[in-house]
C-alpha cells in the first residue's frame, strides 16, 4: 500500500507515518522544508531498516509544486492508495487584530492546502475505482473557540467540504475520512500556546494534550474501518454527535468564561 502524508516531517502526520511504516507501506512524506523531511526519514529507516519512504518538499499551498510532487511519488511507489491530508497551520488572533495576510494563509493552508491534495491524487483513484481520503480537521472544526476566527474558519470549511467529496466519491469507489484531532502535542502546539488569548485558555481549559501517536492510532484505526467521522476521544465524539443540540450550553458557559477571562486580564 502506498501511502502519501502532507504534512508529514512532524505531529500527527509524522505518527501516522511511524504506524504505517511498522505495517510496511510504501511512504511518501510532504512538507514546505526538506531538513525536517530528512530528519524524519532518518527516524523511521533507524526505527524500520527495511521501510521504504519517499520525501519531497513542496508547499500545499502551491497547487504545480504540490501535484508534481505527487506525480513523482506515485511514479517512484505506485498509485497513492491512501492520502492523509494533514498539512496545516494555526494562528492565535482575534479577528481585528490578526492582519489579514495571517487569517488568508491559514484558510489557504488548512482549507486550500487539503484540497489541492485531494485534486492531486482524486483522477487515479477514479480511474482504479479505488482509494481513500482521510483529511485531517480538528475540534475547532466543530466549535468555535475565542482568538481562533482564521482558524475555526478554516477547519469547519474542511467539514462541509468533506461532506460533499463523500458523496462525489463514492460512486467512484473512493472512501471518504474526516478526523477531529483535540489538542495534540505538537510542534505547532508548542508555538501556538504562547499566542493563546486568556478567553481562549478560558474555554480550552487545562486538560492535558493527547500524544500524537495516540491521536495517530485512532485515525489509522478509524481510516481502516472505513469511518467518515473519526473522533479521538469521548469529547470530541459529544461534540461531533451532539454538538448542534448543545450549542446553546456551550454558548452560554463559554460566553461566561470569557467574561470572566476578560476581567481578570483588565480587558
Amino acid at each position: 500500500m502506498h501511502v502519501v502524508i502532507t504534512g508529514g516531517s512532524s505531529g500527527i502526520g509524522a505518527a501516522i507515518a511511524r504506524i504505517e511504516a511498522a505495517r510496511r507501506a510504501r511512504i511518501s512524506l510532504i512538507a514546505r522544508r526538506l531538513q525536517p523531511l530528512e530528519q524524519m526519514r532518518g527516524e523511521l529507516l533507524a526505527q524500520f531498516p527495511s521501510a521504504q519512504i519517499r520525501i519531497h518538499a513542496a508547499d500545499v499551498t502551491d497547487t504545480a509544486a504540490l501535484t508534481t510532487a505527487i506525480e513523482n511519488c506515485e511514479t517512484e511507489f505506485g498509485p497513492c492508495h491512501r492520502l492523509i491530508a494533514s498539512a496545516g497551520i494555526a494562528v492565535p488572533g482575534e479577528l481585528m487584530s490578526q492582519p489579514l495576510e495571517t487569517f488568508r494563509a491559514q484558510i489557504e493552508s488548512n482549507l486550500f492546502g487539503t484540497i489541492n491534495a485531494v485534486r492531486a491524487v482524486y483522477p487515479g483513484m477514479a480511474r482504479r475505482q479505488s482509494g481513500q481520503i482521510v483529511i485531517i480537521s480538528s475540534g475547532a472544526g466543530l466549535i468555535g473557540i475565542h482568538g481562533y476566527t482564521a482558524y475555526c474558519a478554516s477547519k469547519h470549511a474542511l467539514v462541509g467540504f468533506a461532506e460533499a467529496l463523500r458523496q462525489e466519491a463514492r460512486p467512484d469507489g473512493i472512501s471518504v475520512s474526516i478526523c477531529f484531532p483535540p489538542d495534540t502535542e505538537t510542534p505547532q502546539l508548542a508555538a501556538e500556546i504562547p499566542l493563546r488569548a486568556p478567553e481562549a485558555l478560558a474555554i480550552t481549559g487545562l486538560a492535558s494534550p493527547w500524544s500524537a501517536a495516540r491521536v495517530a492510532g485512532v485515525i489509522v484505526k478509524g481510516a481502516d474501518r472505513g469511518r467518515f467521522a473519526i473522533y479521538p476521544g469521548l469529547k470530541m465524539a459529544l461534540l461531533g454527535r451532539f454538538g448542534q443540540a448543545i450549542a446553546p450550553i456551550l454558548r452560554w458557559y463559554f460566553d461566561r468564561k470569557i467574561a470572566a477571562a476578560r476581567k481578570n486580564s483588565g480587558r
